[in-house]
C-alpha cells in the first residue's frame, strides 16, 4: 500500500484542513472567554469539552502540516481574546450558540468526508464528526433538562399518504395557498432559529467593537437579521404555528475590550456564509413560489452585506488567504 505521506493532498483536502484549523484556532479563543465566566457547572463542563477537541485537532493539524511541508495558517491566538473580561453572553445562550456550532460541524464534516480521499485525512474527519455529534447530543440533553430547547412545531400525523395532483401546489403568489408542508415549515423555524442566534452574537460583538466602521457593520447585520426574523416568523404565524424565541436578554451590558475586531469580524463572515447555504437549500426545499422567491430575494441581501464584511477585512488586513491554484501565466512568464 503507497504510504499515506507520499499521496499530493488535494484541493479539498487541502480546503477542509485549512478551514478546521482556523475554525479551531477561533474556537479556542472564544470558549476560553467563556468557560472563565461561565457560572453553570453543567456548562463549564460542555465548554471544557469543545476546548479539548478544539486543542486536540489543533496539535494534530500543526504535525500533519509541518509533515506535509504546508505552511501552517495564521489563524487566531491569545492575542485576540482577554478571557477575564467582564461578562457578553449569559450561560444559557452559550449552550445555544455551541448547539449551533455543533451543527455547523456537523455538516462541515460530513462533506468533508465525502470529498477526502487520504485514509489519514479521512480518519481526522471521522474524529471531527464524533466530537460534533457528542457536542450536540450534550447540549440538546442540559438544555431538554433546564427547559430552553424550543422544539420546532408539532403538526397533526397524516391521515394516509397522498400525492399532488394540482399545480395549485406550487401556488403562492396570487390565489389561494395551501398551508406549508412540514419541510417548509422545518426550514422557516431554522432560519428564524438561526437568524436570532446571529442577532444576540452580532449585539454583543456590536457593543465591544473599537473601530467605527466594524461597528456600523455590526449594527446593520443586526438590522438585517431582525428583519428577516420577521419575515419567516410572519409565514409560521399566519399558520397558527409558533416562531423561536429571541436571544437578545441573552447579552449582558459590558462594552469593554474582550475579542479582537478581527476575531468577531470572522466569526460574524461565518455566520452569514452559514447562512446563505441556509437560505439556498431552503429555496430548494419551498416548491411554493411565494416562499421560493422569497429566500431568493433574500440572498443576494447578504451576498452584498457579506461582501462589505470582507471588504473590512481586506482593508485592515485581517483576511486570511486560502491555498489557491497555481497561476500558469505567471509561472510561463517567470514571474
Amino acid at each position: 500500500m503507497e504510504e499515506q505521506s507520499e499521496i499530493r493532498l488535494t484541493a479539498a483536502e487541502m480546503s477542509v484542513l485549512w478551514t478546521q484549523y482556523i475554525n479551531d484556532t477561533s474556537a479556542i479563543c472564544v470558549n476560553s472567554h467563556f468557560l472563565e465566566k461561565a457560572t453553570d457547572p453543567e456548562v463549564c463542563s460542555i465548554i471544557k469539552f469543545t476546548l479539548s477537541v478544539a486543542k486536540s485537532n489543533i496539535e494534530f493539524l500543526q504535525d500533519f502540516f509541518k509533515n506535509e511541508k504546508f505552511p501552517v495558517p495564521y489563524g487566531f491566538s491569545d492575542k485576540d481574546v482577554l478571557p477575564e473580561a467582564p461578562k457578553l453572553f449569559s450561560d444559557t445562550f452559550v449552550l445555544m450558540y455551541l448547539r449551533q456550532m455543533s451543527i455547523l460541524a456537523m455538516a462541515a464534516s460530513s462533506a468533508a468526508l465525502g470529498l477526502a480521499t487520504r485514509e489519514d485525512v479521512v480518519a481526522f474527519h471521522k474524529k471531527v464528526l464524533e466530537a460534533a455529534v457528542k457536542l450536540q447530543d450534550l447540549t440538546r440533553r442540559i438544555m431538554l433538562k433546564q427547559g430552553t430547547y424550543v422544539r420546532p412545531p408539532f403538526l397533526s400525523t397524516p391521515d394516509r399518504a397522498t400525492f399532488v395532483h394540482k399545480q395549485q401546489f406550487l401556488n403562492g403568489i396570487l390565489g389561494k395557498k395551501r398551508t406549508l408542508t412540514s419541510i417548509e415549515i422545518t426550514h422557516l423555524f431554522m432560519n428564524v432559529q438561526t437568524n436570532a442566534i446571529g442577532k444576540a452574537l452580532i449585539t454583543g460583538f456590536a457593543q465591544i467593537a473599537k473601530d467605527e466602521e466594524v461597528k456600523e457593520f455590526l449594527k446593520k447585520g443586526k438590522q438585517m437579521a431582525q428583519k428577516h426574523i420577521t419575515i419567516f416568523s410572519d409565514f409560521l404565524i399566519k399558520e397558527d404555528l409558533p416562531a423561536p424565541m429571541s436571544w437578545d436578554s441573552a447579552v449582558m451590558d459590558t462594552t469593554s475590550s474582550i475579542f479582537s475586531d478581527k476575531l468577531m469580524m470572522f466569526l460574524t463572515s461565518a455566520m452569514i456564509a452559514a447562512g446563505i447555504g441556509n437560505y439556498g437549500m431552503s429555496m430548494a426545499a419551498s416548491p411554493r413560489k411565494d416562499l421560493g422567491f422569497r429566500y431568493a430575494s433574500l440572498i443576494p441581501e447578504i451576498a452584498l452585506y457579506a461582501e462589505d464584511g470582507a471588504n473590512i477585512m481586506i482593508k485592515n488586513g485581517w483576511l486570511e488567504e486560502p491555498p489557491q491554484a497555481d497561476n500558469k501565466e505567471q509561472l510561463i512568464d517567470g514571474k
